[in-house]
């Protein structure tokens, strides 16, 4: 992951297939018409969110990060998968807990394809 484009289309990657898995744990919750694209596309937004907007939110929250010990981080996941949901219509999360838990099925998802395609230092 060395160039900025390349980094940016592997958040792509992993927000898309994260939000599939949560989608099929949460079926019920969250749903997509059954279409890759609405997937691909809503993972696309959310890169976008957590590329622009997340920064900001954590800079904002800085505060009730440190005092929860990080554990706001879940929230500020959950918010940004709401976003995202509430900027493109087709993907359809129906409450904030199960932004939450997309939140950190997308979050674990993203730590374990990083710590698969990054490279160790020596």
């Amino acid at each position: 992951m060395k160039t900025p484009f390349t980094r940016f289309l592997t958040r792509w990657l992993v927000s898309s297939l994260g939000l599939w898995i949560a989608a099929s744990f949460l079926s019920n919750s969250i749903s997509y018409d059954e279409s890759l694209k609405v997937i691909v596309v809503a993972g696309l937004t959310l890169a976008i969110i957590n590329s622009v907007l997340k920064p900001v939110l954590i800079i904002l929250s800085l505060p009730v990060i440190m005092y929860t010990l990080g554990f706001f981080m879940i929230i500020i996941n959950g918010l940004t998968v709401l976003i995202a949901s509430t900027l493109y219509s087709s993907l359809d999360v129906t409450n904030f807990w199960a932004a939450i838990f997309a939140g950190m099925v997308i979050g674990l998802v993203n730590y374990l394809v990083t710590a698969i395609l990054e490279e160790p230092r020596t």
